[in-house]
């Protein structure tokens, strides 16, 4: 069972990043995502950052940041928990910019569960020296929708 919400949070990312489900944002934020490494409760992304997701500076956009964040932490809560989750309290904390096609590796896990309740955190790493970009934290609740259900939204 536990590799079952795996391969179905695996899938769901895989639709979004395809433009199969989601809205035309999503697929955007997540253009060119990897997975790295992923099981339950913990995933690991290699990630360049496209051109579509630039402010007016050539940085990446806090807000295609911000968004990036809440998708990859609702997959990977998806991992550990076998259902769909709605954000109840979210933070994203800027430590520095990054520019448009620059490489880096972000890390998402869970750590805590209070039954219906869910937190993730997700670290944004440039790749090479390791310096923070932004971390997000984000305290999720179990809703009575599938995935099938999300994916139509």
């Amino acid at each position: 069972m536990e590799n079952d919400s795996l391969q179905t949070s695996l899938a769901w990312l895989r639709d979004i990043l395809q433009g199969k489900i989601g809205h035309g944002f999503d697929t955007r934020v997540l253009q060119g995502l990897r997975v790295i490494h992923a099981e339950k409760g913990f995933m690991r992304f290699d990630f360049v950052v496209p051109k579509s997701v630039s402010d007016i500076d050539g940085n990446w956009n806090v807000g295609a940041l911000a968004s990036l964040v809440d998708l990859l932490g609702a997959v990977t809560i998806f991992s550990f928990a076998n259902r769909v989750v709605t954000s109840v309290d979210f933070s994203v904390s800027y430590y520095s910019t990054a520019k448009i096609q620059e490489h880096v590796e972000i890390e998402s896990k869970v750590s805590a569960n209070k039954g219906n309740l869910v937190h993730v955190v997700v670290e944004v790493k440039r790749k090479g020296n390791g310096e923070v970009i932004a971390v997000g934290k984000l305290w999720m609740a179990s809703n009575k929708l599938s995935v099938a259900q999300v994916s139509n939204l």
